[in-house]
């Protein structure tokens, strides 16, 4: 699980490549930075609430 923190910081360094060779300013790609983060979050809180959900049946087995 503490791999996927990973995720949004490997996006955001891609991202921030991909504007650099076409050179596009950081401040136009503001908007992709802001969608991998919210995305990313998304898709970690999701997956974490899930592993509290069925933490109990982990449990027990």
């Amino acid at each position: 699980m503490a791999k996927f923190f990973l995720f949004p910081i490997i996006l955001c360094l891609f991202w921030t490549l991909f504007l650099h060779f076409n050179g596009v300013p950081l401040k136009q790609g503001k908007k992709g930075f802001i969608y991998i983060i919210a995305i990313s979050t998304t898709i970690i809180v999701s997956l974490g609430f899930l592993l509290w959900i069925t933490a109990e049946q982990n449990i027990r087995s």
